[in-house]
């Protein structure tokens, strides 16, 4: 039996894909309403609480124009910021705000022989998700619509590691990420990926909450400004879902383009930040 709190997400990515396809004609409540099989006033409800804004006023969050402004106020003090940082030279990768440990060769190399992880599911704003993590730190945070298939993609990353079902401090520090807003600063990631995905996701930590960012941005900071096509590769494999934000990546025209798990998906998370940076 499915938990309430994804019934309500479900509920909400359907309102969210109607708005998406149908924002020119602006539809009212009653439209949306009717969509979910909710009336008005428990439709309104629902969703406020999970936005912290009308449904109207998300849509603005949603629009290609609105996205354009993020674009234009956030690239130059990115940049700014991770050249200061250090993201575009060649010296050991390490994030102002999470420490990333990329795995050793003989780790990558074996599936994680000599590995134990820890995993737990848990619900999000966005849907439950399946936290992974090892002695070192996070090593996986994914969507689990489908616990049994989110559990087997897992497995065969780690194809020879110990798995215990438990949650442990890495997991709770994760989560409460999601459930309470709280800085991901302390919160340890234990990757497995080469040095380029390494600075790829390292360069998304440094996005803002509420920002937006291109391709093209990221392949400049991180000095390798020809590479628009493998950041996109990069982002697309990301580890560690919301927490290293690769949904915070648009393209230049302003469209928000795929999601690994799922655009509307996305499209709630650009627009819930949005919302809860502009209270």
């Amino acid at each position: 039996m499915k938990e309430q709190s994804n019934i309500n997400f479900e509920r909400i990515t359907q309102a969210i894909d109607y708005l998406k396809d149908n924002f020119k004609e602006q539809p009212n409540l009653e439209e949306l309403a009717e969509k979910v099989h909710l009336s008005q006033f428990h439709f309104q409800k629902l969703f406020t609480d999970w936005a912290g804004v009308s449904p109207k006023k998300f849509l603005q969050y949603l629009s290609i124009e609105h996205a354009k402004k993020l674009l234009a106020n956030t690239s130059s003090t990115l940049f700014d910021t991770a050249l200061q940082t250090g993201l575009s030279g060649t010296g050991r990768l390490h994030d102002l705000f999470i420490n990333i440990e990329g795995m050793t060769p003989g780790e990558y190399k074996n599936g994680g022989e000599n590995l134990s992880i820890n995993y737990s599911y848990a619900a999000t704003p966005f849907g439950t998700i399946l936290a992974a993590s090892t002695v070192k730190g996070i090593c996986h945070l994914a969507f689990a619509d489908d616990q049994a298939n989110a559990f087997s993609v897992l497995k065969n990353k780690f194809p020879n590691a110990h798995f215990s079902q438990t949650t442990d401090n890495f997991q709770a520090e994760a989560l409460n990420v999601f459930i309470n807003g709280t800085s991901a600063d302390a919160i340890k990631l234990h990757l497995k990926g080469t040095p380029f995905q390494l600075k790829v996701w390292e360069a998304l930590l440094n996005i803002p909450t509420g920002n937006l960012i291109t391709y093209g941005s990221i392949a400049q900071i991180i000095g390798s400004p020809k590479a628009s096509r493998a950041v996109g590769s990069a982002v697309g494999d990301n580890p560690v879902a919301y927490i290293i934000p690769c949904h915070r990546v648009i393209q230049s025209s302003g469209v928000m383009g795929n999601y690994h798990w799922g655009s509307n998906r996305k499209a709630a998370m650009i627009g819930w930040e949005s919302a809860k940076a502009d209270i």
